[in-house]
Parts: structure tokens; sequence; C-alpha cells
């Protein structure tokens, strides 16, 4: 079928002049070359007024440069689609219009002009435009979707991320876009969650036009429209936000991994000097041993001796052996202290009341502070009992108290501060501490503080920041121990010239604090009963022997474990007591008890040490049925325990009924 040119143009001539919007026809310099009776009743000026007009009489004077950029995008060929915007009318009144302006070409496809068609816009109109026109300025990719799961909307960002234009988009189902498990169903519950965002999933995959896809953040939120309930689907690329989590997780768990090594090398170095400690707490505890007892052998001889004569003679000799037995007992009180350190020495937790503790030991830490240092207590009430051995926390209490005396010569103030923590989070301490409930026992001073390079060893044993002979490095360290020892956790926190706070968190018990037992006391009598004494160092055997005999025992004794096993099976009569020492060559105390008992079964059996690790539990304590001296021992700590054990059969007439 041939169309007749000129026809053709006369319909379309009919239909710009019947349409209802505003059509105009422009020159590239913004001329007017025609008008339609649309664009009269829109603007109310008659063609005769507007052809040869430019058209920027229509303008807002704050528009007036748009009319040169439009005409630049109209000559390169573009197309302006439904662009909102303002114009004037002729009684100077502004009119919102969608208007989308196209190029106009001759026969020979050169752009001659631009076709402009404007649409007047009611207020929901406009409101709708105002939204399109928020939905495209938004940074972030929308697409808007129905109760269908259809896709309804896109804006221009989510055009530019996708690859699509929004034709191709529109009426397609979400899936199309959207993969990694969210679908139409999936999207439902959001939709009648009404206006409240929801995050359907981290990093679901999102598809483009091209097949790639990327990791996205999602969120949606549900709306209503005059059409139905419309969901929108704010996509965001995550994947440098993901690339950045991945980079952050790394470097914290590189962080975490030092911290570990460095948290074990350093549980490794405490170990190695614990070991050192122990070993070298052992043989000394054995010297000091036969140094304290044989002063109180010379003390003793000197006392006798001096009867009757005058005592100025014999005022240097008590003098000097009265030095000698202090520097020993100060040796001792040293080896208790590597020692506790350490975690090798014996533990004898009870249940203790903390407040008391500090309320019975606030007077010596008074006269340790001295005069220029004021000293604050404040213990809470009810607080909770703690299961820890008395000793130990005294030490420590006081051991802390001489710390913030050095840092404080000027005089300051000590804080000293009882609390129940029922925690829950403690990441703060490092390392973390379990949670549960802890007594806090927190120690406050004034001080110098401690520099950051320090902090981290305060803690090593002989390690001192003070002169040489001014400290033995070991205060801290032993209240590490003994805090430890107790399952206990402790840290330090110092700032330069504001001060240093030692806090302590100990396990809370449930068990009732029990009265002190009585302690007996150690009168020169004769007693009853045969003791079989094995012990590797001469002096220490020779001190047991001459003890006991003086004290009426009948004395067997062995320098090894062969030794200490051969007279047991042989002795004619009975044995009543095995006092083995714990750590001997060949044979540990324990293996010459178990094979002693084997021959003798009804043989009461008494350790004694100074490094009592063989016979300790993992939490420092003696093993059930276990019995210990520690050494060095005096005369009244030796024949105590044996009375204890003895003091029941000898009232009872002999030894019928020897427990094992």
């Amino acid at each position: 079928m041939v169309t007749n040119p000129g026809r053709a143009q006369a319909e379309l001539a009919a239909i710009v002049r019947s349409s209802h919007d505003a059509i105009m026809g422009k020159a590239l310099d913004g001329r007017i070359t025609s008008w339609n009776p649309g664009a009269e009743r829109l603007y109310g000026y008659t063609a005769a007024e507007m052809v040869g007009q430019p058209a920027a009489v229509l303008f807002p004077p704050e528009q007036q440069g748009d009319e040169a950029a439009i005409l630049q995008r109209i000559s390169a060929g573009e197309r302006v689609e439904q662009y909102q915007t303002q114009r004037v009318r002729k009684d100077g009144s502004r009119v919102t219009v969608s208007l989308t302006v196209s190029p106009i070409t001759d026969e020979h496809g050169t752009i001659v002009g631009a076709a402009s068609v404007s649409r007047g816009m009611d207020p929901q109109q406009q409101a709708e435009a105002r939204f399109r026109g928020l939905l495209d300025a938004a940074p972030d990719s929308i697409i808007c979707v129905d109760v269908s799961g259809a896709i309804v909307l896109v804006n221009a960002q989510a055009e530019r991320l996708l690859g699509y234009r929004r034709k191709e988009l529109l009426g397609q189902p979400v899936e199309v876009i959207i993969t990694g498990g969210v679908s139409s169903e999936g999207l439902r519950p959001a939709m009648q969650a009404g206006n409240e965002p929801a995050v359907v999933s981290l990093h679901p995959s999102v598809r483009r036009k091209d097949g790639t896809e990327f990791p996205a953040d999602i969120s949606l939120s549900a709306f209503e429209t005059s059409g139905g309930m419309v969901l929108s689907v704010a996509i965001r690329d995550a994947t440098e936000r993901l690339q950045v989590q991945a980079e952050r997780e790394r470097l914290m768990a590189l962080a975490e991994r030092e911290r570990l090594q460095r948290q074990l090398q350093q549980a490794q170095r405490l170990e190695s000097l614990g070991q050192l400690a122990g070993g070298i707490a052992h043989d000394f505890n054995n010297m000091l041993g036969i140094i304290l007892n044989y002063i109180g052998f010379i003390q003793e001889e000197v006392t006798a001796a001096a009867h009757g004569e005058d005592q100025q003679d014999w005022a240097t000799v008590r003098a000097d052996t009265e030095q000698v037995k202090r520097a020993a007992e100060r040796a001792a009180a040293l080896t208790h202290q590597l020692l506790s350190f350490a975690r090798r020495e014996v533990v004898r937790p009870q249940v203790l009341d903390l407040n008391t503790v500090v309320a019975d030991i606030e007077q010596m830490l008074h006269r340790t502070l001295g005069e220029h240092i004021r000293l604050v207590t404040d213990r809470a009430d009810g607080l909770w009992p703690i299961l820890i051995d008395e000793g130990q926390i005294e030490q420590a209490l006081v051991n802390l108290a001489v710390n913030a005396r050095d840092a404080m010569p000027g005089g300051g103030t000590l804080t000293v501060t009882t609390s129940n923590q029922n925690l829950d989070d403690l990441a703060g301490y490092d390392p973390p501490v379990p949670p549960g409930r802890y007594v806090c026992l927190q120690v406050a001073d004034t001080g110098t503080g401690i520099p950051k390079e320090v902090l981290e060893r305060v803690f090593e044993p002989f390690f001192t920041t003070k002169p040489s002979g001014e400290g033995t490095g070991l205060g801290l360290a032993t209240v590490y121990g003994a805090i430890s020892q107790a399952d206990g956790h402790v840290r330090i926190t110092s700032e330069d010239n504001v001060g240093t706070v030692v806090t302590a968190l100990l396990p809370a018990t449930d068990q009732t604090p029990q009265p002190a037992a009585a302690v007996l006391p150690c009168d020169r009598t004769s007693q009853q009963g045969t003791i079989l004494v094995v012990e590797d160092e001469d002096g220490i055997l020779e001190v047991a022997r001459r003890l006991l005999t003086r004290n009426g025992y009948q004395v067997i004794t062995a320098a090894t474990g062969t030794e200490a096993l051969e007279k047991a099976r042989w002795h004619d009569g009975p044995i009543d007591l095995l006092l083995a020492d714990v750590v001997m060559p060949h044979m540990l105390g324990t293996e010459v008890a178990a094979t002693v008992r084997a021959l003798r079964p009804d043989i009461h059996v008494l350790y004694m040490s100074g490094y009592a690790q063989p016979v300790l539990s993992s939490h420092g304590t003696l093993e059930p049925g276990i019995r210990l001296i520690e050494k060095p021992f005096t005369e009244p700590d030796l024949l105590n325990p044996i009375r204890e054990i003895f003091a029941p059969e000898q009232s009872a007439g002999g030894f019928p009924d020897r427990p094992t």
C-alpha cells in the first residue's frame, strides 16, 4: 500500500493540533517555530505571540541558562525524557510541567531543531514526580517491587550499577537481578511489616546485565501507593565493604595471634623461672634447715654454759647467733616467696572473709607504710567468702603496700577496696576471665606510676627497677603467684604521676568460714613411738634424729630410699611412723612410702620437703591423706604434727589401729 506523503503530513498536523499536551517546535538557536493549541491552553500565549520568539520567554529567571544546555544535548542527538521543571505562563504564574525534548531531523538525517512536549502536572503528579526525582538523586541503587514481585520502578543509580535501562527492567521479576536465595516469596514478609526497614541478607548476590555478580547489602522498606503496596529495595555494592571487613578481621586475627604468642612466651618464661626457683628453693631450704636448727642448738648450749657465770661474757655470742638466726629466717621467707610465685609452695586454702583479713592486717599495713602515707580501707558489706591460703593473701597485701610506699616517697594515699562483682563480660581483662561471681580486691596508690615498658614485666621474678640491694624483685611476682594459685586473676594499670591500681579477682565460694583450729603447745616431754626417717641430706637427717631422740622417740635413719626399704623390711619390732623427704635421688618419698606400706600396712606417713611439687595436686594443695612438714622446719614445726598423729593412739594406750 502506497502512503500519500501529503496526507500523512496532514494527519500528523491534526494530531499535534488536537493533543492536550503543549507541543512546540524550536530551531537550534532556541527560537520557537511552531505552537499548538495545547501550548496556548497551558501557557496562555497564542501562536502569533510565540512563533519567532525565543523559548527562554517561558523560563523562570533562575533557569535562563538551562535552554542552552538542553539544545546542546539535542544537537548531539540526545533525547531528554520526562524532565520535570517549571515554566512561566503569560500571566506571570508558574506551572510545573513534565517536559520531553527530542531532535527534529530533515530528509538527510541532519538535526535541524527540537520538538518539545510539555504536560502540566496536578498535585498528585507533582508529588509522584518529586518522588521519582528523589529516587534518582539517591546514592544507592533502588528498585521498587509490587506484591507480585515485579519491578515497577528503577532509579538512575540502579541503571548505572546494573547496566540495564529502565524499560528493560520494568515488569521483570526481581529474581532477574537478585540471586542468592532472595525471591518474590521471600519479600512478602517485608511488605507485611509496613514501614519498618528489614535486612533480608547481609550480602546476597546481585546479577548485572552482563552476567557478572557481586555481593550486596540489601535493605527493604514497604510503603502504600494508589496502586497498592510497593516494596523499596535499596541495593548497595558490598564488595569494598567486605574487602575492608576481611582485611580488618585479618589484622585483628594477626594482632590476637601476636598477643597470644606474647602471652605464651611470658607464661613459658614464668614457668621456666618457676622451675628454676623451685630447684633453688629445695636445696636452699635444706641448708637453711640445718643453719636454723644448729643455731638453735648453739643458743641452747650457750644458755646452759652461761648458767651461773657472768652473763656479760656470753652477751656477744648470743647477739651474734641471733643475727645469724634472723638472717636465716629472712632467707627462709625469701624461698617461700620464690615458691609462692612458682606456685610450688604447699597451699592450705581455707574459707575466708576478705574483709576480716584486711581488718586483721590493717595495723601492720599502717606500720609498713609509715606516717607520711594515708591508708584508706573501703570494705563492702555482705562480702562473699573466698577460698585461699590466708598466709598468701596476707603476704600479697603486705607486698602491695610496700610497693605503693616506695612509689610515694613524698607521701600520698593508699586505698584498699573490697567488693562483690557478678561479672558476665570480662573482655577488658587480658587474658579474658571466665564469667562468674568474684570478690574484687583493689589496691590503688597515688604514686609516681609505672612506665609502660616496665608494666609488662612487673610480675616477673627478680625483675626490679629499684637500686641494687633495695629490692628482691619478688614482691609482685609473689602477688601474682598467690592470686593465680587461688584460681584468681590479677591485672595492673598505671599512669605516670597519677598512680597505680592493682585489681585481683578471687572466685567466690558457697562454703562458710570456719573458726581457726587450736594450735597444740610444744612442750618437751618423753614421747613414745618408733620413727623411720629417710632424708638424702646428711645435715637434715642428723637434725631430725637429734630433735626426735631428745624428745623420747626411737629413731631409725636412712640416707636413701633403698636403705629405708631394707630397714623397714628387717627391723625387729614395730615402726609407727615413716618421716620421708619428698624429693630424693633415684626414688621419691611417695615411692618409698608406697613400698613401706606394702611391708607394714599399719604405718603412718609424714612427708617433709622444701619443694613439695611431687605430692601436690594441680591446685597446689596436698593430695588427700598427705601430711607434710615444710622445710626449713624448727623443733615445734617437726614435733607438733607428729604429736597430732600419735596423740589419739597414745591416749588409747599403744598403737592399735593405724589408718593407711
